[in-house]
Order: structure tokens, then sequence, then C-alpha cells
């Protein structure tokens, strides 16, 4: 396969890089920004692109960020290439306050000023695990003589996934505005000197083949 690794990299390295990148996290902005910016499409679907994947690293679907944003960019008509670079900006470094802003904006709005009772001793991070354990289990449980168990799911759609995805509309519509009117600019500006510099480029070997010409 072409595009298949030579190199087969353990679990841990995985890990690893998914936590801290090689060459560091400024590195891989750089990368990312690089990329969007030479998207061959207009720069207002390029930006309504990165709005849909911006907001979408403030919803609960964990998992799924890819999928979420694909299908908010299709809806907008933005680029979708454009919206899966996006959710970079959800990363191990910005999920814990995304998190805790969505969550805390979700339970206001309910009217819940409690937050998140039991289990204390668990992180968001493991919630979000023992939610997809769960989820295994029961439908293992289709398939077995085991039985099916809502109750932690329950539990954790009404404290955690309903406040997060309620809570996170408001702060995910900002941010994603935010990142939709700084990166317009920018990449209409980026384009505009990219064709300067490729119209250039054409007058310059245009030239050269006249010059060849007279000197035959």
């Amino acid at each position: 396969m072409v595009f298949k690794r030579r190199d087969r990299r353990p679990i841990w390295k995985i890990a690893a890089d998914f936590v801290w990148p090689k060459g560091g996290w400024s590195r891989a902005f750089q990368y990312v920004k690089h990329r969007v910016q030479r998207l061959p499409d207009k720069p207002e679907r390029i930006a309504r692109g990165i709005f849909a994947g911006v907001f979408t690293v403030f919803t609960p679907f964990y998992g799924f960020h890819f999928l979420t944003a694909a299908l908010i960019a299709k809806l907008m008509r933005g680029n979708i290439i454009a919206a899966l670079l996006a959710t970079f900006v959800g990363n191990p470094l910005t999920y814990v306050p995304i998190g805790a802003i969505s969550l805390k904006t979700g339970h206001f709005l309910m009217g819940d000023h409690r937050g998140l009772q039991p289990e204390e001793h668990l992180t968001l991070g493991a919630r979000f695990t023992e939610a997809y354990l769960a989820l295994k289990q029961n439908f293992i449980a289709i398939f077995t003589d085991d039985q099916m168990s809502w109750h932690w799911l329950s539990k954790f759609y009404s404290e955690v996934f309903l406040p997060y995805m309620v809570g996170g509309i408001i702060p995910g519509i900002v941010a994603g505005i935010v990142a939709f009117y700084i990166s317009l600019p920018v990449i209409r500006a980026y384009q505009h000197r990219r064709r300067g510099a490729l119209q250039e480029r054409l007058k310059g070997i245009k030239a050269a083949k006249a010059r060849e010409a007279e000197g035959k």
C-alpha cells in the first residue's frame, strides 16, 4: 500500500505523539496553518470550514469530531478538509479548559449549579472512557447472555453529555466566529500573494521563451 507506514510505531509511541507530537505543538500548528492556507478553494469556503472545525471541538462527540466537523461543514457549504484540520484546536492541551467551560456553561443554563456530583474521583476523560466501555459492554450483551445495564450511561448523559452539549453551543459559536474572521483575511492575503507570485513566475517563463525564440 502506498500510504502504509514501513515502520510500525508501538502503542506507547502513538500515545506519546498524540500528547506531544514530534517537533512540539508549535511546529504542528504551523503545519496545519500551512495546509489550510494552501487549500485550493475560495477563502470564504475555507473560513466556513474552519468555523465548523472549531465549533466541533466544543461538542461532546469525542471520537467522532472528524465526522461531526465534516457534516457541519457540508451543511454550511464550507471546505471539509479545512474543517477536519481545524479540529486540531481540540488537543490534549485544550480539551480540559474546553470541557470545563462547556460543562459549567451547560449546568448554569440548565439551572443545575451543583455541577458534577457523583464519582468525584473520576476525571472528565475517565467519565467518557467509562461511558464508551459501558456502550461496548451493552453492544456485546446483544450477542451474549450478559445483561445490559443503562445505569451508568443514564447518569453520564444527564450529568455530563447533555450539559456539555448544551453548554458548548455558545462558546463554540463564539470561538468559531472569532476563528472565521481571523482566518478569512489571512487566507485572502495568502492566496493573493501566491497568485501574484505565480503570475510573476509565468511572466518570467514567457520572457525566457521569447528570448530563446529571438536567439534562434
